[in-house]
């Protein structure tokens, strides 16, 4: 079953409402988006050249501190669609950490792969083709780099999704990615952690011929010029990065706060999301929802609650509400 968050269009018709009324928690991403620089005609009305291609991935290059290709894709999701086709099979075998993100299980079936789910790292080795989403989707667990770099050694192609990684930038195995490394694939989205998911930006990022064999398959404008333009200047702008990581972590800590006030317990999670374990999350996630609060549950887990951060406007709505 492919689950997601962000499904605000199902909230509506089940509890009512409208867009505005509503408060989306049910997703990852940063609700303090970066602010859009001025954009110039030109992007709207042209196709993208190969120059903002280029700029978009030095940026990228730099603000991930790594030499590796950073190829601009349409969203990591695109790369999550793209890869299962492009990588050598050799093999049919395909290991998943799980739980996780189910679209990389989805799309790996859709392209014939035997997919197995793990529970351990360790279960990964020896693999045709090995996914670990760092952190991991919902739980947020990490692995370090040195853990990564040493399972890519035993998996015929090992996929990395870092799409949480910009507030942990510690956990990236990008730095360390070398030439000999070729059979790594390292998926990073712009959207989530600057608040601007709606652009449909993110980097596929390597050192092998599978990177390239990636842009073949993505098409090539699959990004539009006004998203390269703001992507590669957010990228560059290192006093907002840094300021927005203390800030996440702050507010990761006073959601844990309110929402555990309430008789919840910590899962995990990252600094854009917390997981939450209850009796019943399928209650709480209706109580929420009369008052047009929207989350992420699991049909795997019936205890798992899932909640992004509030907006400047939503503390208060969801301390009520929880209340309730």
């Amino acid at each position: 079953m492919r689950e997601h968050g962000g499904d605000l269009d199902r909230a509506i018709s089940l509890y009512g409402g409208t867009r505005q009324s509503w408060l989306d928690l049910s997703t990852g991403i940063n609700p303090h988006a970066y602010h859009l620089p001025d954009i110039a005609q030109d992007y709207w009305a042209n196709l993208p050249d190969h120059a903002l291609f280029e700029a978009a991935e030095r940026a990228a290059q730099k603000a991930y501190h790594t030499d590796a290709r950073c190829m601009p894709i349409a969203g990591a999701q695109q790369a999550i669609q793209l890869y299962p086709a492009i990588i050598p099979k050799g093999g049919n075998d395909a290991r998943l950490l799980s739980p996780t993100y189910n679209e990389h299980e989805a799309q790996l079936n859709r392209h014939g792969w035997q997919v197995s789910l793990c529970d351990r790292l360790d279960d990964l080795r020896g693999a045709d083709c090995a996914v670990v989403v760092n952190p991991n989707n919902p739980d947020g667990q990490v692995f370090t780099p040195q853990q990564l770099a040493a399972l890519g050694d035993e998996v015929g192609t090992l996929i990395i999704d870092e799409s949480f990684c910009d507030p942990h930038p510690e956990a990236s195995l990008l730095p360390r990615l070398d030439k000999q490394m070729g059979n790594r694939i390292i998926l990073r989205s712009f959207g989530k952690f600057y608040g601007l998911a709606g652009m449909r930006l993110g980097f596929v990022c390597g050192t092998g011929a599978m990177i390239e064999e990636m842009a073949d398959g993505a098409g090539k404008w699959n990004v539009s010029g006004p998203a390269l333009a703001v992507g590669s200047a957010a990228l560059q702008d290192v006093t907002w990065r840094d300021e927005m990581i203390g800030r996440l972590t702050q507010e990761a800590d006073q959601l844990d706060k309110i929402v555990c006030a309430h008789g919840l317990k910590l899962v995990g999670g990252t600094t854009l999301f917390r997981l939450y374990e209850a009796d019943d999350a399928r209650a709480i996630q209706n109580q929420l929802a009369k008052n047009y609060i929207w989350s992420r549950i699991f049909s795997y887990n019936p205890k798992w609650i899932r909640l992004g951060l509030p907006d400047a406007t939503g503390w208060a709505r969801l301390e009520d509400a929880l209340a309730s």
